[in-house]
This record gives C-alpha cells, sequence and structure tokens, in this order.
C-alpha cells in the first residue's frame, strides 16, 4: 500500500498523555485526526504510513470548552481522538518522529 498525501491529512498528530500510554500497555496507539475521517479512512492511513496491521479503530470528539481569550469569550476548537488497536507485533514508536 502506497502513502498517499491524504494519509498525512487523516492523521494530525500523535497524542502523548497518561491516558494514552497506559493506552499503548495495552496494544493501542492514539492519534488525533481529522473532524470528518472516518474509521476505515483512519485505518487505511495508519497502515500506509506506519507499514503495521490495524486491528481496530475506535473514535471520541472531546467538544471544545468556553475559555476566556483576553478577557474576552471563546470556544476552543473541537477535537477527534482516535485510540487505533494493532495486532500482535505490531508496534509505533510515536515518540520518534516521522
Amino acid at each position: 500500500m502506497s502513502v498517499k498525501a491524504e494519509h498525512y491529512d487523516v492523521i494530525v498528530k500523535p497524542v502523548i498523555t497518561e491516558k494514552a500510554t497506559m493506552a499503548s500497555e495495552a496494544g493501542a496507539v492514539v492519534f488525533q485526526v481529522a473532524n470528518d475521517a472516518t474509521k476505515p479512512q483512519i485505518k487505511e492511513a495508519v497502515e500506509a504510513v506506519f507499514g503495521v496491521k490495524v486491528k481496530a479503530v475506535n473514535t471520541v470528539v472531546t467538544k471544545g470548552k468556553t475559555k476566556r481569550f483576553r478577557g474576552r469569550p471563546g470556544v476552543r476548537s473541537d477535537v477527534k481522538k482516535a485510540y487505533v488497536t494493532l495486532e500482535e507485533g505490531n508496534t509505533i514508536d510515536v515518540t520518534s518522529g516521522l
């Protein structure tokens, strides 16, 4: 499977948090993805870019919080995260650059 430019549009960046680190111990990797990305698109992009086999993709949309910017109310953007579970024996090292 060849890497296409659209694959890099689907995957925005890896998420490195405590919860994502705990998920990685169970063989899952967490990515921030485009808000309009579907599960099959995410699976195809991860398999093409990283050269691994994906078992399952779970997504969650975190709604943007209302915050104050310079005293004025504003809203953060919504963020879509994908929990990508890999087949046995496959790993992705998200700490190294791409």
